[in-house]
């Protein structure tokens, strides 16, 4: 229980009002948004201060270990040098999704020589509830969810290792769950003694695996059994694992909307923003269906805003090419080598802007560069429980460079799914200081890194893999909206009413932008949001296999069209965009014949041998009678006009995947 004598402060030092903190969202004085910090008090003492109990003048203590910052506008105490204890959090700053972070250090009494380390960002609601432990929600738990929280907490296991921390992903009351998210209160040190391996991570594993769902049991009794038994790769449980985790969301219907705007903002002279797709002149263009983009260009007139688009544009050159690798192959492609390939596409755009620089003889602050943030679907062929095939497009890719964000949405909570690349970051992750300090550096938000600045292998990149399983909005938007944290502060105004119909996609990103005008203010502002739907109560009716003959008919009047197309196949929308963006950057690129490349080597996926032009054709158009009938139905029901477009569009999109001579 709340101590009835608590009172919290606004977070603005000049104005210092006190304020209700369960109640109000805004200070009645100065209208600044408010922040409820709780945080997590680490160690035996915390667990013995009593609820109510007001520490160092300034913590309510709420409950067990779970403490209310009464004055967040407030840096915390932090000692000169460093504690070893607190290292750990700053080097794994990257996966601040699943950890907690280091906030500062509090002393309970005088006479104490250890102060209490306490935790910000844990997994704790907004009203000061801790979220369940995974033990108490895996029944309620989805399929897809159990196998989801297994799968995180093995990508966890190596880098908490390699710090000796394995211990934190063991002790079952610290593993936390915010939805899809697995969550850890705080990091256990390992004892030097003691030598953990996937041995006790399956042993953790088996009692909650014999409760797990039906259509999954078996698989994960598999894998568990094989790392309590013998002394398996990590590798081999991570490659059945996610064999798994794929095939039961394949299982999941999936039905997306997505829209994005950009927007030059009440007082910029140009807009240095670009995005895809853009409502301005992306509404007829289906041209990548499972890809968004936020770019965010610096350098000013005829470079921010020339960055930012040569980066757009080439994405979607690189993401076709790469999306129409990927569907041709017949076993799954791990998701390290799919985030080495989209590495390797960043390091591309990187070097074309980095080139154009070079070629104008801009130095220093005087190079353009962009921010990017992307999101890729990657449609892969998986093979499910009942047996049939799926184009499961639930495999989601993140990727950011810069300060341009990307939000995870439903209707209980609102998460930051990456991590800006700026000074405050860079102090954190190099061990050098708490965030919360970082942050009153006047340098804390200058940018670290964005693309064009230097060469490529200069890059920190990190492709994040996310899974679709729930009734979710995935926002992408430059700084123009997400600094000062509008986002968190807003999101349940402007993105709930979408998850429960009462607004549409593009009638929300007008929303959102107009927040950013009228909030911030101070910079472009572009937003794009994909609204992912697989809830049950929304299953698309199957349609019924069409007749063999009605098929092979079908078939032989598609090729025989195809055989009329004489044309020899143009340059898209996009690829002459790019070719217009960089007449004077001669780097003899020739994209009329190959998919888009650079002077780096992508990673090559594993192939198919090649097919001739016939059976090839009669895969596409296999692929597009039979495996798409489910979701052109669903296209035509929600979008009527634009199935109709397609229609009229098909010889030539055919044309496209298969021209003459290929």
């Amino acid at each position: 229980m709340i101590s009835t004598q608590l009172i919290v402060y606004c977070i603005n030092p000049s104005c210092n009002s006190p304020i209700n903190p369960m109640g109000d969202s805004f200070c009645a004085s100065c209208q600044t948004p408010l922040v409820h910090r709780y945080l997590w008090a680490t160690g035996s003492l915390s667990a013995q201060i009593p609820a109510g109990t007001k520490v160092a003048h300034r913590y309510e203590v709420i409950s067990h270990q779970i403490w209310l910052d009464t004055q967040p506008g407030l840096p915390p105490d932090v000692p000169e040098e460093l504690p070893k204890e607190v290292i750990p959090y700053l080097r794994l700053y990257q996966e601040r999704l699943h950890l907690p972070q280091a906030y500062g250090f509090a002393c309970y009494l005088e006479e104490d020589t250890t102060d209490i380390l306490l935790l910000e960002n844990v997994p704790i609601d907004e009203t000061g509830n801790i979220y369940p432990t995974i033990v108490e929600a895996w029944e309620q738990a989805t399929a897809v969810r159990q196998v989801y929280w297994l799968w995180q907490i093995l990508q966890l296991w190596t880098p908490l290792s390699e710090l000796g921390l394995s211990r934190s992903l063991l002790v079952v009351d610290n593993l936390r769950v915010e939805g899809w998210c697995v969550r850890l209160l705080e990091l256990y040190q390992t004892p030097a003694d003691e030598k953990l391996s996937l041995q006790n991570l399956g042993q953790c594993w088996r009692f909650w695996v014999a409760s797990a769902k039906a259509s999954v049991a078996k698989g994960l009794e598999n894998i568990v059994q094989q790392m309590c038994e013998t002394e398996v790769e990590l590798e081999a449980i991570n490659i059945q694992l996610n064999n798994l985790l794929l095939a039961s969301a394949a299982e999941l219907p999936l039905v997306l909307k997505v829209s994005g705007s950009t927007d030059i903002g009440p007082v910029m002279a140009q807009n240095e923003d670009d995005c895809y797709p853009n409502a301005l002149t992306d509404l007829d263009e289906p041209l990548l269906p499972h890809l968004s983009i936020v770019c965010d260009g610096i350098g000013g007139h005829e470079g921010g805003e020339v960055a930012s688009k040569l980066a757009v544009q080439s994405v979607k050159l690189q993401i076709r090419a790469f999306l129409t690798e990927v569907t041709e192959q017949t076993v799954l492609v791990s998701p390290e080598l799919l985030q080495e390939q989209l590495e390797a596409s960043l390091r591309v755009i990187n070097n074309l802007i980095s080139a154009r620089n070079n070629q104008q003889k801009r130095q220093g602050k005087e190079r353009m560069a962009t921010t990017i943030v992307m999101a890729v679907q990657v449609p892969q062929r998986v093979q499910t429980s009942t047996g049939w095939q799926s184009n499961n497009t639930h495999e989601l890719y993140l990727a950011n460079v810069g300060d341009s964000r990307a939000y995870w949405i439903t209707r209980n909570y609102c998460q930051l799914l990456t991590v800006d690349d700026d000074v405050a970051t860079r102090e954190v992750r190099l061990g050098q200081s708490l965030y919360r300090k970082a942050l009153l550096r006047a340098d804390a938000s200058a940018l670290t890194q964005a693309l064009g600045t230097k060469d490529a292998e200069s890059l920190r990149l990190k492709v994040q893999r996310l899974i679709v399983e729930e009734d979710g909005i995935l926002l992408l938007c430059s700084d123009g909206l997400s600094d000062n944290n509008w986002v968190e502060q807003s999101w349940q105004n402007y993105a709930i009413p979408v998850l429960t119909g009462e607004l549409t996609v593009e009638d929300a990103v007008a929303n959102w932008i107009n927040l950013a005008n009228e909030k911030n203010g101070h910079d472009n502002t572009s937003v794009v949001l994909t609204y992912y739907r697989v809830s049950p109560e929304y299953l698309v009716p199957v349609t019924p296999a069409l007749p063999e003959e009605i098929i092979e008919a079908e078939i032989q009047k598609e090729l025989e069209e195809l055989e009329e197309l004489e044309e020899p196949i143009s340059l898209t929308e996009s690829s002459r965009s790019l070719l217009d963006l960089d007449l004077d950057l001669d780097l003899d690129l020739d994209i009329s014949e190959e998919p888009f490349t650079s002077p780096i080597i992508l990673p090559t996926l594993i192939r198919k041998p090649k097919r001739g032009k016939g059976l090839v054709r009669l895969r596409v158009v296999l692929a597009l009678l039979v495996g798409g009938t489910m979701g052109l139905f669903a296209w035509w029901q929600i979008n009527p006009q634009g199935f109709q477009q397609m229609c009229r569009q098909f010889p030539q999109r055919v044309q496209q995947v298969c021209p003459p001579g290929k």
